[in-house]
């Protein structure tokens, strides 16, 4: 019987254990891509996003020119030669729909991916930072988490020129704050880890630490951190617009429903001038909602731990 010498088994534990430990934080990292387009929620959400995407971006050969213009007799249900009908000015409302799809769209990611990165470079300098720093943006993100959202939306919108600029600022404004707080926590726990340590001891620059060490663990909380903000954009987009604190002139999904109102389209039983609008804002906020709950799925053990639980059941 053969006796293994422990001298030789902590020799040959001991380097293993530093090549372990990056591996595993790199793993989810790697994965994290491949998990998310092998989800079938992710999948759904983003063909339906690209869907509309290529749809935004063909409106000008789908329905050349104006969409503003009128074409046809007004207030006519939906048929051959106009498949969503016209509103009550006689513009067609496919072609508005369309058109629309380009600014609300485009407002939504960058008011999105604005918002994220504000959020971003508050919440990971807070937390690495940490003291005064920390303290004064604590402070700053407290106010404007404890502002109400939609009287600020409204008071901005009011007093700033109308215009989609206009719209984006105040979207960012008065949606940064939340992010802030959220991607605060993440990288406060992982700038307790042992590497981030061990950064700091060796001397590295703190903007390697926090780009390099810090926000490459926090990838899939930026990731559904983004995909909210885009959410919020588009819906508070159309909700400025529709309260008539937009520019009534650009065409976008908010605006038709503005015009939608006005023109008395509910009262009248003209329900196709609202309908398509609304439902297109309503199913590009369900398929980011799926992709971010995929984003979730993939990352988060518990909630992969009670898929293969049921699976088995």
């Amino acid at each position: 019987m053969s006796v293994t010498n422990p001298s030789e088994t902590v020799a040959l534990a001991t380097p293993d254990a530093p090549a372990s430990a990056p591996a595993s934080t790199r793993r989810p990292r790697r994965g994290l891509l491949r998990g998310i387009l092998g989800n079938r929620k992710a999948a759904f959400g983003a063909c339906v996003l690209l869907l509309f995407g290529v749809v935004a971006l063909a409106a000008p050969l789908l329905a050349p020119g104006n969409p503003s213009l009128i074409t046809a007799i007004a207030s006519q249900p939906p048929s051959l030669e106009h498949l969503f009908g016209t509103t009550a000015k006689g513009q067609d409302v496919l072609a508005l729909t369309m058109h629309g799809a380009r600014t609300s769209l485009l407002v939504g990611f960058v008011v999105g991916a604005a918002a994220t990165l504000v959020g971003l470079l508050v919440g990971v300098a807070s937390a690495y930072f940490g003291r005064v720093i920390d303290d004064l943006l604590s402070l700053v993100t407290n106010v404007f988490l404890l502002i109400p959202g939609l009287p600020l939306l409204v008071i901005l919108a009011a007093f700033l020129p109308p215009g989609i600029g206009t719209v984006v600022v105040v979207l960012i404004i008065t949606g940064w704050a939340g992010s802030a707080r959220v991607l605060r926590s993440q990288a406060l726990s992982i700038r307790s880890k042992d590497f981030v340590a061990a950064a700091v001891v060796t001397g590295e620059h703190p903007l390697r630490i926090m780009f390099r060490e810090i926000l490459p663990n926090m990838a899939s909380i930026v990731m559904s951190t983004f995909l909210a903000c885009v959410i919020f954009g588009i819906g508070a987009q159309a909700g400025l617009e529709f309260l008539g604190l937009g520019d009534a002139s650009v065409v976008s999904w908010g605006t038709n429903l503005y015009w939608a109102s006005n023109d008395g389209a509910l009262f009248t039983g003209a329900w196709w001038a609202f309908v398509p609008s609304g439902l297109c804002i309503a199913l590009v906020a369900f398929a980011l909602a799926m992709v971010n709950y995929a984003v979730d799925e993939v990352t988060n053990p518990r909630l992969r731990t009670t898929k293969k639980g049921r699976t088995r059941a």
